[in-house]
């Protein structure tokens, strides 16, 4: 017997000592007897109960592929006390059948079902049938295969659960949300039915909707791909295309649109740009971020011909970064709500749940959304979450100091009354700051690491960040605010900050986010805001805050949308991914 078996010897093994001593004092000698008892101690059968971290070591060491998650395997066993976790007895329990499916089903998940198949499980379960009940070499096949599958469900539920690379680990990809820190080993137990959970690891499914619905989509887009995907929309000596046109050029965006369906080129009807493919084209232009005008040419255009193929590659870029966000979008310590800006879609949703009840299976619902402002290209908003703990009225900005250096400090050399024209002031960076006088800095030597004051725009009408600004203390000192100027919502490509994110509503935030705090209505608020004083209002309970980064992704609808890619991170992680 394996010495590591002989330490974990329990009060079980002296029933089975005590029966082996009964079975052979038996002095009848009565086949019958002997038989029953043999009977009772499973010895008929000869099967494989545990096995040991000596075992385990071994086998993992012929299979390298299954090393990445060595600690979680023996994880899993220690805990059961090294109880082989597939089997009842000799027989594979029906979870070990669900999972080979599971498997084989991966490419649906955007996965690659050959990275799983490190060991021919299949052919090992076969040979293990074909052996004889009583061949003891079975007892060795069923210790692999038990570990075969545990391993297996481990490189497979990472890469499903938490994503296929570690954004922590791939620093160009550039991903600071909090991490997800679901337990794999767990969730295993959760589908070996040895514990309970409000996740549906049991089905072996996924843990958000947004992920789910994209996953739908991409089905619907290979199908696309197999029939050949879409006619590429050809505007010969035109520039453009608009409503009233009639020309050939018509016929192929009539199949761009209308994909798989046929188009009689021959039908005259169908030369022609009518009302209904205007419309048409304007739900195109809607589901990827486009002016909606129904003309053809520039954007639109380019972004018609993206081949079928990109937009798959897109489609499980963005079903990689849900596996990325946290199972519980809401820890259980704050209110059930959250926060989630979308920078590629330049919008914010407030999503909360009706229940307010960390313990209830998480339903939330939209209950606010706006259009908002993110960094342009050189300012890039980052990817992170945080959580919101203050509402700050009539506030100050404070400038941050690589600002001073490229644009406030170049500005006061150029302008001596600069700082006046801009309604700033440069102040020591205490808790009760004290008034410099600009004068007395030489602006022509100032830089981003050197400079020992702040400078900051007062309260007012001018103020950078507008009436309000909603804080979520964080290393980047990026936060939601108001903005004087309104005109760029305007805009459909809405990236014009320093890095901040600019809110369409801000009013509409405040009051959602100080309703449990009566005394702050909109018409305090707005008084505050008059007076002309900053004013910091702490939150009874901090607020959850995404600031995420999806390019792709499904509405309550089931359509589709895409958005480009404004600061290259598909690009990069296409790259992680698919090169």
């Amino acid at each position: 017997m394996n010495p590591f078996i002989l330490q974990k010897f329990k009060p079980i093994g002296l029933v089975v000592f005590c029966l082996f001593t009964l079975a052979s004092c038996n002095k009848s000698g009565d086949k019958k007897e002997e038989g029953g008892v043999k009977e009772m101690l499973g010895l008929n059968t000869v099967a494989a109960t545990e096995t040991d971290s000596l075992y385990i070591k071994d086998y993992i060491g012929q299979h390298k592929q299954f090393k990445e998650h060595e600690d979680l395997i023996y994880q899993f066993y220690g805990d059961r006390e090294y109880r082989l976790g597939w089997f009842k007895g000799s027989d594979l329990v029906p979870e070990s059948e669900k999972l080979l499916t599971t498997l084989n089903n991966a490419a649906q998940e955007g996965l690659d079902p050959k990275e799983y198949k490190v060991v021919a499980i299949d052919e090992m379960i076969s040979q293990y049938n074909e052996l004889g009940r009583k061949d003891s070499a079975r007892l060795e096949l069923q210790q692999q295969i038990d570990i075969a599958l545990t391993a297996t469900y481990f490189n497979y539920a990472s890469d499903f659960y938490k994503g296929r690379i570690d954004p922590r680990n791939v620093k160009q990809v550039q991903w600071g949300v909090r991490n997800n820190k679901i337990k794999l080993h767990k969730a295993l137990q959760t589908i070996l039915r040895e514990r309970e959970s409000t996740y549906p690891y049991y089905e072996f499914e996924a843990l958000h909707k947004g992920y789910t619905d994209l996953r739908d989509a991409l089905q619907k887009y290979r199908e696309l791909e197999e029939k050949g995907g879409w006619a590429k929309v050809e505007l010969g000596n035109k520039k453009m295309l608009v409503k009233g046109d009639t020309a050939a050029a018509v016929v192929s965006l009539r199949q761009r649109l209308n994909p798989g369906k046929q188009i009689n080129a021959n039908d005259p009807a169908m030369r022609k740009f009518d009302d209904k493919l205007e419309a048409q084209v304007k739900a195109f232009q809607e589901l990827h971020g486009i002016v909606p005008d129904g003309k053809v040419g520039g954007n639109t255009l380019r972004t018609m011909n993206v081949p079928v193929e990109d937009r798959i590659q897109q489609i499980m870029m963005n079903m990689e970064r849900w596996r990325w966000i946290p199972k519980r979008l809401v820890p259980k310590s704050l209110d059930q709500k959250y926060i989630w800006v979308n920078i590629p879609e330049y919008k914010l949703y407030v999503y909360e749940d009706p229940s307010n009840s960390p313990e209830a299976e998480r339903d939330y619902k939209k209950t606010m959304e706006m259009n908002v402002i993110v960094g342009k290209t050189m300012h890039s908003t980052p990817i992170f979450s945080d959580r919101m703990e203050y509402v700050v009225l009539a506030p100050y900005w404070n400038v941050p100091n690589s600002i001073v250096e490229k644009e406030i400090a170049p500005g006061i050399l150029r302008e001596p009354g600069y700082l006046e024209r801009q309604n700033m002031e440069v102040v020591t960076k205490e808790r009760n700051p004290k008034q410099i006088d600009p004068s007395s800095i030489d602006w022509s030597s100032v830089t981003e690491k050197n400079f020992p004051y702040m400078v900051r725009q007062r309260p007012g009408p001018k103020n950078s960040l507008g009436t309000m600004k909603f804080l979520f203390p964080n290393e980047h000192a990026v936060y939601l605010h108001d903005t004087p100027s309104g005109s760029l919502f305007s805009q459909t490509q809405r990236g014009f900050s320093h890095g901040c994110v600019r809110l369409e509503r801000p009013m509409d935030l405040a009051k959602y986010v100080l309703k449990d705090m009566p005394e702050w209505n909109e018409s305090r608020i707005q008084e505050t805001i008059n007076g002309g004083e900053e004013e910091w209002i702490t939150l009874p309970k901090k607020i959850q805050v995404y600031l995420v980064y999806f390019t792709s992704w499904v509405d309550e609808d089931g359509n589709v949308h895409f958005r480009d890619d404004i600061y290259g991170h598909d690009k990069r992680l296409e790259q992680e991914l698919f090169s």
